[in-house]
């Protein structure tokens, strides 16, 4: 049986001493027989604050040692964890507390003015439990006991986690025992990990890629994990170098930021014995622009493997085969422990090289949008996942997405695909980051338009990039007017928030 808890005891049995968790800053290490011991303990705890079966139990903490316990603790003992991102604000946050009926919610103590005001929101009792990451949390005193509960089964819920809502209030996607066991599998089997690979997490476990990508992968397949609290370009070549890390999740942003520092690091990438151990990286969350996956593989001298992975599947469902199979930029793949099809509007297979959207099927889908019957009707027809991601199969089953139907521009009536844009505007060499929308024009019905963010130390015009865009795609297709940001906005794995632009836009001009 495929279940959280049926993992951690295998490799408990199998390999108790073998290390599967390291966290830099505090030097702490958890074996497998150690994890076993402290998933048995929260257990006990659960039990005797009355949680029963199916309870749900948030958190609102950083990355660490005892996030990883309390996060795979929680399922392991058939209740429902549900991640909290820090970063969300205020109104997505007391949504997902209210929305998610969380009983109770484990915080660090930096965080708990936060939680405080954010309760003051929510109309029911809920119980905060302080959470050290060196020593864990403060266990308050017994409630009324609960009876013995059974070990999860597959089908049982396991993880709660929200939709980043680029627009609106994000969903929440159950995800099972078996799908968050099946999303570990598919990165594992996709990559060739085995027992010896050590991942560098660095993005947040409140999200679907690092917690499926970097904690359950290793955690199927017997390996093990570093986790810093935060990603710090600065220090991520030094982790790599003194764990021996053999491989990382990361997204476009933090390769950019990667690229940019190059020049500050003291390694001889391609030829330090120091970074030996470390075989690939892999992209995800957001689209990664062949420019960009050009210039790490040439910088680095390691591959870049790019891949696809939704909350909703949890995590990955494609990835581009690893060296010396071929590999094809600006492509996300080939489907991995997942059926995929390209459809259209009725749900019929697209012919190769026809744009429709991707609609997935396996062991490792949703159960269902919790609370949200219409939406879970909407996207889970006859076993299929309808993602709302436009793509299109070359002839050797290669993946290659456009976009999100919510996002496609339709100006004059033709459709224009934002990422063609965006990949444009990324070969320049002053953009760190890109994302082109539609806004209404009362002669058009939309204009392309798009929102840059420059990489330190670079500078350009606007004239110059929408000459540069023009030289590419042409006039028709080129944005009209491009908006200088800090930064775009984004969600807590990267992905820049695309149609949350046109609001920021209309308030710059305004």
């Amino acid at each position: 049986m495929d279940t959280v808890r049926a993992s951690i005891e295998r490799h408990a049995a199998a390999s108790p001493d073998k290390t599967f968790l390291i966290t830099p800053e505090s030097n702490l290490e958890l074996s497998f027989a150690q994890l076993k011991t402290s998933v048995d303990n929260i257990g006990q705890h659960l039990s005797e604050l009355g949680l029963t079966k199916g309870t749900k139990a948030a958190f609102l903490l950083n990355n660490g040692f005892w996030t990883v316990q309390l996060f795979l603790g929680v399922m392991a003992n058939n209740r429902v964890i549900v991640p909290l991102n820090a970063v969300a604000g205020n109104v997505q946050l007391i949504h997902v507390l209210g929305h998610s009926d969380a009983e109770v919610v484990f915080v660090s103590p930096g965080y708990r003015q936060m939680l405080d005001e954010l309760l003051t929101a929510i109309d029911r009792e809920v119980l905060v439990i302080e959470t050290d990451e060196e020593t864990g949390p403060a266990w308050p005193e017994h409630g009324t006991p609960c009876e013995l509960i059974d070990n999860p089964a597959e089908e049982d819920p396991a993880l709660l986690l929200y939709t980043s809502g680029s627009t609106g209030l994000p969903k929440g996607a159950v995800i099972s025992h078996r799908a968050v066991t099946s999303g570990g599998r598919n990165v594992a089997e996709g990559h060739g990990l085995t027992a010896d690979d050590r991942a560098l997490c660095v993005l947040p476990v409140y999200h679907i890629n690092g917690a499926m990508v970097t904690v359950s992968a290793p955690l199927y397949s017997g390996s093990s994990v570093v986790m810093p609290q935060r990603f710090s370009a600065g220090e991520f070549w030094g982790l790599v170098a003194e764990y021996q890390c053999t491989w990382s999740s990361i997204v476009p942003t933090i390769i950019k930021y990667l690229l940019d520092r190059v020049d500050q690091d003291d390694y001889e990438f391609g030829n330090d014995e120091r970074l030996k151990a470390f075989r690939f990286a892999r992209s995800a969350s957001a689209p990664l622009a062949k420019v960009t996956l050009r210039e790490w593989e040439e910088t680095f001298k390691l591959p870049m493997i790019e891949t696809l992975g939704l909350t909703e599947t949890a995590g990955t469902v494609t990835t581009n085969p690893m060296p010396p199979a071929a590999r094809k930029p600006g492509s996300v793949g080939l489907p991995c422990g997942n059926t995929i099809e390209i459809v259209d509007r009725n749900n019929q297979p697209c012919p190769a090289g026809v744009v429709g959207e991707l609609s997935i099927r396996g062991s490792n889908l949703l159960s269902l949008y919790y609370k949200n019957p219409e939406a879970t009707k909407s996207a889970l027809v006859d076993g299929w996942f309808l993602t709302g991601d436009l793509g299109q199969k070359d002839e050797e089953g290669y993946i290659f997405l456009t976009g999100r139907s919510k996002e496609l521009i339709i100006r004059g009536g033709e459709n224009i695909a934002p990422r063609e844009i965006d990949d444009i505007l990324y070969q320049h060499e002053s953009i760190l980051e890109a994302a082109a929308v539609g806004v209404d024009d009362e002669n058009y019905g939309q204009e392309v338009v798009a929102c840059v963010a420059l990489r330190d130390g670079y500078s350009c015009t606007e004239i110059e990039l929408k000459a540069f865009c023009e030289a590419a795609v042409g006039q028709y297709k080129a944005p009209k007017i491009i908006y200088f940001l800090d930064e775009l906005p984004k969600g807590p794995s990267g992905k820049i928030l695309r149609l949350k632009l046109p609001e920021i836009i209309s308030k710059l001009n305004s």
